[in-house]
């Protein structure tokens, strides 16, 4: 019945588009992935995760847009209830992706609630749409009262308006929706709007020859036109990223003390002489993925050399060892090349879908194992950090370092990753698969059950495993017809086969001994090795049973030595899995660790507040200076956990890179009166422990360590105890404050003063200075006053009208 209805369905959308132009498919991806609904995923690891965020992210996501007025603003926008719009201009996107998220789903999964609720869903943004096919509710709620960077007319702020990037996850959404339950209501309000798009954008004189500064709809289009057919979707998707470049309203944003052009919205040169990836990483990555559909669906090598170019440079010098792009964090941006800091990295979520999405393209268009390994990298490490096990607390960047100022948070006013999780997750089986001609092709080791259209018929496939975790893969096959021959190409990964990664930014110290085992029907397999797969070519029947081994040994990479932040150190690698030592399980610090370059880990599988996970067992040191300078090397056992499992136990001290050379390592210095303090203040954003951290900062300004502020409290007075372990007689303070300016909200204060608790009466009562309080950036502010003994000091800060502030250092003498 649903194929009629889709045969039907079809029918109509072809007749509707028939005046458009011809509905010949120029062409398509070589290689062709088997589609998430002939996929059933069937291991503990990723069916967890799955059903996780099938009964709470997906609930837990649509709630927050409900509490947070973004579905209302539909209503609001179709006059079926009365009020104002609540949020940002792009909160409309975050509906649509969860409503993307769910009908994936849906599909898998058939929920008559869930559907009814989309339905709803439906009817609420239908009635927002606008007669013509506008559709973006700060606009149409009230279009004298918009919010910032909504533009004064339509389109007239695509830098900033969110208006394309908004309904182009609407176009991603509605074709999920489509394909999922086969009604057309969402898909009639997503063609409407396409239209009026097509109607708008192009080359004519009337029309505008603009581009939106937040790429999508560039997807979102194509996936139109693979549902319509309809040229006018491509064509318009094509005529996006060619303005790019040649745009009449282009604007070049600068960042980085050379004032080079590092173009926020990838709009300095024409895609297809782009070669070096810059600006907003999420952006960039999403344009990218839209290239290469495009490339595929019209065979333009211009586009595919440009996406070479520009996956040679990401892969080559702008990729973290967990998958992580964008490693600046303003402007969630691509930094230089090597420029990967790691206590700083920002490695959005969203950034790491985006680079899911722009390799499994790649492979599709090129067949080569090289991009899967980065999309199994990014899968298994950025994406995975960036939701808890349990589907409802989430990462915004994801840091290769963390002094504990990081942990997940339920949601946030910006909630692009939140809802670009629940999106991708259910996704995941159609990235398993994929086929070209007699060739079948497995990229991820997923326990699943499979049912594959291969040209001598459907095929059933199965696999078992318990990877990431063990290394042992079996296949088996089913419904094979008679003489089916084809041929089977097994992904090895690069890690199994000695290759950290497709370039010369990370390598294994030593390389292995072991090789990957690959038997048929329990004897040792023949196959070519091409593009990174084994390629095993015969006559396969149901009875046939193939077994993989991979090494699954704890192994040392090292980075090239243009990354000043791993010079000296090394991360550790368990098949896909990057490992991290956390303070939670090595005595509260592991900044300072040392190791020895030659040390070796023990595994140990265990159940934990993350999962059954296998955590690695080692020798290590932990290192300090004494007060004289020497350094001082203690023993220690090091616990190390997958990076993808950390902050799940309260925040604290986690480190990727290990320091093998001394002058690589990070000593904790002595301690000292202010380090040895409770720290307490009147109000915490950031960082409260970065103020006794003995970290000296660089300027006011310094972002590449952590901060404590008082954000976003405004003109207030504010306060920060020092509470002693015993009673200290003291002389002398210094502060550091914290100043963002011009661009931040952050100034040194209006005024401030210290005082002491007094031991009799434990009254708060002023020091007597010597001089005056000094107000300063970029430097310790020092006062002397006369000795005092204590068991506490506090400071009281009056902020500057209008600004808050911070403080980045405390020291006390």
């Amino acid at each position: 019945m649903r194929n009629l209805f889709y045969f039907l369905m079809s029918l109509v959308l072809l007749t509707a588009c028939s005046n458009q132009s011809s509905n010949k498919q120029a062409g398509d991806y070589p290689y062709q992935p088997v589609e998430f609904t002939q996929v059933k995923i069937a291991d503990d690891f990723w069916l967890n995760r799955i059903n996780t965020n099938r009964k709470v992210t997906i609930p837990f996501d649509f709630e927050k847009c409900e509490t947070t007025s973004r579905i209302n603003n539909f209503a609001v926008a179709g006059g079926i209830v009365k009020g104002e719009f609540v949020g940002f201009r792009y909160n409309d996107s975050d509906v649509f992706k969860v409503m993307e998220g769910a009908s994936y789903s849906l599909h898998t999964y058939p929920d008559p609630a869930l559907e009814y609720y989309l339905d709803s869903i439906i009817s609420l943004i239908a009635a927002a749409q606008e007669p013509d096919g506008y559709l973006y509710t700060c606009r149409t709620i009230n279009p004298e009262l918009l919010p910032n960077g909504a533009g004064n007319t339509r389109w007239s702020n695509l830098k900033d308006s969110h208006e394309l990037y908004n309904i182009g996850h609407m176009y991603e959404a509605a074709a999920a929706h489509y394909l999922a339950t086969g009604k057309s209501n969402f898909l009639d309000v997503a063609i409407k709007s396409a239209d009026l798009v097509c109607q708008t954008f192009g080359p004519g004189e009337n029309q505008l020859h603009d581009v939106s500064g937040h790429q999508e709809i560039e997807m979102g289009l194509v996936k139109l036109y693979r549902i319509t057919k309809n040229e006018k979707y491509l064509n318009m998707a094509k005529y996006f990223l060619d303005q790019r470049g040649r745009s009449e309203n282009r604007v070049l944003y600068t960042y980085g003390k050379d004032g080079s052009i590092k173009d926020y919205t990838q709009d300095h040169l024409p895609v297809v002489e782009q070669s070096e990836a810059v600006g907003h990483a999420v952006r960039a990555a999403y344009m990218y993925s839209g290239m290469a559909d495009v490339a595929a669906l019209t065979n333009n090598n211009e586009y595919k050399l440009a996406l070479d170019r520009l996956w040679e440079n990401v892969t080559g010098k702008k990729i973290y060892i967990t998958g992580g792009i964008g490693s600046v964090h303003n402007g969630e941006a691509f930094g230089k090349n090597y420029e990967l800091p790691n206590l700083t990295a920002y490695c959005e979520t969203c950034a790491a879908i985006a680079n899911i999405l722009w390799n499994q393209r790649m492979f599709l268009l090129h067949g080569d194992s090289k991009y899967i390994d980065v999309l199994e990298r990014t899968l298994y490490n950025n994406f995975l950090a960036g939701v808890s096990v349990n589907g409802d607390e989430f990462f915004y960047p994801n840091p290769l370092e963390s002094d504990g100022s990081h942990e997940r948070s339920p949601w946030f006013s910006c909630a692009c990753c939140p809802t670009n999780v629940v999106r991708f997750m259910p996704s995941l089986p159609g990235y398993i698969y994929a086929k070209n001609n007699e060739n079948l092709y497995i990229n991820l080791y997923i326990g699943n059950t499979s049912e594959i259209e291969m040209p001598f018929g459907n095929m059933e496939i199965t696999q078992k495993t318990n990877y990431p975790w063990q290394g042992d893969v079996e296949i088996t096959f089913g419904n094979l017809p008679a003489m089916s021959t084809f041929n089977l190409n097994l992904r090895i990964p690069g890690w199994a086969n000695n290759e950290a990664i497709a370039s010369d930014l990370y390598e294994f110290m030593t390389k292995q001994a072991d090789e990957v085992k690959i038997e048929v029907n329990g004897q040792r397999a023949e196959y070519i090795l091409n593009k990174g797969y084994a390629s095993i070519s015969r006559e396969w029947s149901n009875s046939d049973v193939v077994k993989i081994s991979f090494p699954m040994l704890a192994r040392k990479i090292i980075a090239h030595d243009s990354i000043v932040d791993d010079r000296g150190k090394f991360s550790i690698q368990r098949g896909p899995l990057v490992y991290a030592a956390e303070g939670v399980d090595n005595e509260g610090k592991v900044r300072n660790l040392l190791l020895n370059p030659d040390v070796l880990f023990g595994e140990i599988f265990i159940n934990s507040p993350m999962g059954e996970i296998t955590t690695l067992i080692g020798d290590a040191f932990s290192v300090s200076n004494d007060n004289a300078g020497n350094l001082v090397k203690t023993e220690k056992e090091l616990t190390l956990i997958p990076y993808y499992a950390w902050a799940h136990r309260g925040s604290g001290e986690m480190v990727v890179w290990f320091p093998y050379k001394e002058e690589a390592s990070s000593p904790a210095p002595p301690p000292t009166i202010a380090s040895t303090s409770k720290v307490s203040a009147s109000y915490v954003f950031d960082n409260i422990h970065a103020v006794n951290d003995q970290i000296i900062p660089e300027n006011s300004n310094d972002h590449n360590i952590s901060r404590l502020t008082f954000w976003d409290h405004l003109g207030t007075e504010e306060w920060v105890i020092y509470e002693f372990d015993q009673v200290r007689n003291i002389s002398r303070t210094a502060v550091y404050w914290f100043d963002d300016g011009p661009d931040g909200g952050c100034r040194i204060p209006k005024s401030w003063k210290l005082l002491y608790k007094d031991s009799k009466t434990g009254d708060w009562k002023n020091v007597t200075i010597y001089n005056d309080y000094p107000l300063k950036k970029d430097s310790f502010n020092s006062i002397s006053f006369m000795p005092v003994n204590t068991s506490a000091i506090k400071l009281l800060v009056q902020l500057q009208d209008e600004y808050s502030g911070g403080v980045l250092e405390w020291k006390v003498q």
